[in-house]
Order: structure tokens, then sequence, then C-alpha cells
């Protein structure tokens, strides 16, 4: 079977930005929304090629513009994470610089933080007086103040 060259996706739309009904939709981790080149199936079976110009972090409900004008939507899938909260807001900012401190993609809401399952990080907030729970939900870290998301080394 001979196949032709696939679509590319060479434009992102952010949520709100975008309106109708998508051609299809991908479901996609944290680390898979942060792409610049790769190929992609989405629910529904449209294969295509996201091909941005430089690396993006894709959001919930961002929509990927196909070359024919087609759209395929975002969406966040659940991972596993650790809510994790506090009995006061003093230990939870505390919490909050140590989890910054060791460069932990995290995301902030009233009253929690949500970080990626780590079994050592889970020991350190109970050490330090916060409390901890298991949830399964799409994680949307912050974005920083240098810009969106993403994975930090010191090289």
């Amino acid at each position: 079977m001979v196949r032709g060259p696939l679509v590319r996706a060479a434009s992102v739309l952010q949520r709100g930005a975008w309106s109708g009904a998508p051609s299809d939709r991908v479901l996609l981790d944290y680390d898979a929304r942060h792409r610049r080149r790769i190929r992609m199936t989405g629910a529904g079976g449209l294969t295509f090629l996201l091909d941005l110009p430089r690396p993006a972090a894709l959001a919930q409900g961002d929509a990927l513009q196909l070359e024919d004008g087609r759209l395929v939507e975002v969406a966040a899938a659940p991972e596993e994470l650790l809510s994790i909260t506090a009995p006061d807001d003093h230990t939870l900012l505390r919490l909050a610089w140590h989890l910054g401190n060791r460069h932990l993609p995290t995301e902030i809401q009233p009253g929690a933080v949500f970080i990626r399952y780590d079994h050592v990080i889970e020991e350190m907030v109970k050490k330090l007086g916060g409390s901890v729970e298991r949830v399964h939900r799409p994680f949307q870290p912050e974005g920083g103040a240098y810009g969106p998301a993403h994975m930090h080394a010191h090289d």
C-alpha cells in the first residue's frame, strides 16, 4: 500500500481563540504536550505530522491547525499526581518553595498544589507537615516567569 505524505499541523490556536467542531482530538500527557515535531494519531484515527517552527507547550483546549484548515483539539490526559495540602497557608508556601527548589513542575490551585507522583517527594512533604493524596487527573503546571511550563536542567 502506497501512502502519501501526512497532512501537517504547523500552528497552534490557544484555547478560546478557535471555535467550531474539531475534526479529531489528541489525548496527551504533560510530556507529550511539549513537542515540536512528531507523528500523531487522534482518537478518531486521523494521523498527521505535528511540525511546529519551535517547541510549544500545548494546553487543554488548544487546537492544532492542519494545513488544510481542519482543527485537532488538544486534551490533557489524566496522570498519576500528588495533591499536596497543608494545615495553613504558611506551611503550604514552605512546601511550594521546596518543590520549586527541586525544579519540579507544579500546578498551583487554591489550597493545594499538584505534582507528578514521586514517592521520595511524598515522604518529604509529610515530614514537612503537609498532607498528600494520590489523584488521577490532567496536569497543567505553572508556566514560570520565563514562559511556558518546561522541564528544567542544570548543565
